[in-house]
């Protein structure tokens, strides 16, 4: 969990955006007491002077007046602030969160699920973003008592020594409020946290909950945190509801006391009826101390809160240089010595790599190879906590962050769009990249036909105008969405992490054959599950264990059984190796090689060559005189 220290930091920053509304309440707060503390000494001036009949008593009534109506009025004007206070404190907490979240790596996020996120972006920020309103407030609830202690022993010592003697008890219940209400505050907010992911979770597999039907297991599963949320919940208000009855037992005591000695002090002839009536007051101003647990209860909540709102706001955030990338550069991408490890897990190992730019390359393995690891290291998603990953030379740990995401390019198996507010249209135009011209109408369309999109998008009811909640979209339409997403980046390195995975065959090759002439020139990096997706490719990088077992042209790789037996899973697969086609073959460029037998596509046109130079550095053995290892 993320420290105090972070949770206090997060309030405080909060605190200081909102300086402006909270001086404003604090303002009307203070004032507001002021009249609340000047009225009962007019009250009783004014009650004396009409006992008395003298002179001046009417003035006296005006000014009572005045300030009871100011007093409203800036009741009236502290409540709205409050209110604005609150929302704008929400925003900035929430909108912290939300950087840390996005500004971090995806793996160091993974740990928060999507429903466990929602309830610290709405309830827990929500929560967090009242502290600097009920600062203000108990700064207020201070000063009313304080003030009114004052006054009391202006008025009679005696009455004020009556009210001092209680005090003890006072701060005593509310240090006990205070500490158990935090507590229990803190348990709740987990319990509710952990409601929140599991819902989440049920409802994004609510089609297989459904199948399956195990609707009863999940909603067992679901509301299991229920009796813990219900048990600290009821602490919570049964710690309130104590207080509550213990300061409405002290508190009228001790004004009762007071008003007792000042009745006393009345019959002596020590206090006038007017000060008895504005002792009176006062005591009951005095007692009021009791109110600050309102206020104390929020900050105890909003703390509370801080803490899990605290934890997405300090997630590390990835660091940018202020280096910009060759006017020129073919996009040729190096990855030199990279290793991840995740939870003391190996993912990829001692990876050293050098693509061409302008190059097709495919990412093959089995599952657990470290194949999508390997894709987000190379646009840096994540960072390797071992060894570099140049861009045209240039690390991408030292470009800034508009150059790195102009540069790169993305498509994943399940893209994510804004379907909230976004249009089909806006939603592929998103992809132009930061600090680019908006896309044109044109740029859209063109980057739909070359994923195969144009044809289902102009059947959609308004086309590229529907909004993305309103479009039924199939699996693959998706995928292809995310495709032409990708597609309308200018960037020199585009990487489809199984972005095809969805499509059909004849889909799969039109978006192929874009991939190859209807784009523009850059690097394409593509995560690879078919023979046909690594036949089509200038070199196939065989991932095995997080390591390069052979970087090398498909046919040529073919003729190993360990590598034929990567693709089992998608088809039965020949145990010969495919025909080749004379000079085609084993060239090391991927031209005249066709398609294996068990694929289902035909021979390609020979691509342009494009060389992507490999250079291993772990034992498995030199590299051989083409540069591409040796295949051990």
């Amino acid at each position: 969990m993320a420290s105090t220290t972070g949770s206090d930091r997060l309030l405080r920053s909060a605190v200081r955006h909102t300086a402006g509304t909270t001086a404003l309440l604090l303002a009307c707060q203070v004032a507001g007491a002021a009249c609340s503390l000047a009225l009962p000494a007019l009250a009783g001036r004014t009650l004396d002077l009409l006992l008395h009949q003298r002179p001046g008593a009417g003035t006296w009534l005006v000014w009572v007046a005045v300030l009871l109506a100011a007093e409203i009025l800036l009741e009236t004007a502290a409540v709205l602030l409050t209110q604005l206070t609150n929302a704008r404190a929400t925003a900035w907490i929430r909108l912290r969160a939300l950087n840390g979240l996005l500004g971090t790596a995806p793996n160091r996020a993974a740990s928060h699920s999507g429903g466990d996120v929602a309830a610290r972006l709405c309830v827990n920020a929500t929560d967090s973003g009242t502290a600097p309103a009920a600062l203000a407030t108990s700064v207020s609830c201070v000063l009313a008592p304080a003030g009114a202690l004052v006054a009391l022993v202006l008025i009679d010592p005696w009455t004020a020594a009556v009210f001092v003697a209680g005090l003890p008890l006072l701060l005593l219940l509310l240090r006990t409020f205070a500490h158990q209400s935090s507590d229990t505050v803190g348990r709740y907010q987990q319990a509710q946290g952990a409601i929140a992911a599991r819902l989440a979770e049920a409802l994004s597999g609510a089609r297989t909950i459904a199948a399956a039907d195990t609707v009863r297991r999940e909603q067992d599963r679901i509301l299991a945190p229920l009796k813990d949320m219900a048990r600290h919940g009821t602490r919570m208000w049964l710690v309130h509801g104590r207080a509550v009855a213990r300061s409405g037992v002290l508190l009228p005591l001790l004004t009762t006391a007071v008003v007792a000695v000042a009745g006393t002090r009345l019959a002596a002839g020590q206090v006038s009826v007017g000060e008895l009536l504005a002792a009176s007051r006062y005591a009951a101003l005095a007692a009021g101390i009791g109110g600050i647990a309102a206020p104390l209860g929020t900050l105890v909540r909003s703390r509370s809160a801080g803490r899990r709102t605290a934890e997405l706001a300090d997630l590390p955030q990835m660091p940018h240089g202020s280096a910009v990338l060759p006017a020129d550069g073919p996009g040729t991408l190096e990855l030199r010595g990279v290793r991840v490890v995740r939870d003391g897990v190996a993912l990829i190992t001692d990876v050293t790599l050098t693509i061409d730019g302008g190059s097709t390359v495919a990412v093959v393995g089995r599952s657990g190879a470290g194949k999508s690891t390997l894709a987000a290291v190379a646009g840096r998603l994540t960072d390797p906590d071992a060894g570099r990953v140049l861009l045209d030379g240039v690390d991408l740990t030292e470009l800034t962050h508009t150059q790195l995401r102009q540069a790169t390019a993305y498509a994943f198996a399940r893209p994510a769009f804004d379907g909230a507010a976004a249009t089909v249209g806006s939603g592929l135009a998103a992809g132009i990249g930061p600090g680019q011209s908006p896309a044109t109408a044109a740029q859209v369309c063109r980057a739909a036909r070359a994923a195969s999109a144009d044809t289902f998008i102009r059947l959609l009811p308004q086309e590229y105008d529907t909004p993305l909640n309103d479009a039924p979209l199939s699996g693959g339409e998706s995928q292809r969405l995310g495709l032409a997403r990708a597609f309308i980046n200018s960037g020199r390195l585009m990487i489809l992490d199984d972005a095809t995975s969805s499509l059909d065959t004849a889909t799969e090759r039109q978006v192929e054959l874009a991939l190859s002439t209807s784009l523009r020139p850059c690097t394409k990096l593509i995560v690879a599950h078919r023979v046909s997706t690594a036949a089509r490719a200038d070199r196939v990088v065989w991932l095995e264990a997080g390591r390069v077992r052979r970087l090398a042209p498909h046919a040529r790789l073919w003729q190993d059984p360990d590598y034929r037996a990567v693709f089992l899973a998608e088809a039965s697969l020949p145990s010969a190796p495919p025909p080749s086609t004379g000079a085609g073959a084993g060239t090391g460029t991927g031209a005249g090689v066709p398609v294996s037998p068990a694929s289902p596509t035909p021979p390609l046109p020979a691509p342009p060559p494009a060389p992507v130079v490999a250079q291993r550095s772990s034992p498995a053995g030199p590299p051989t005189r083409n540069g591409l290892g040796t295949g051990q």
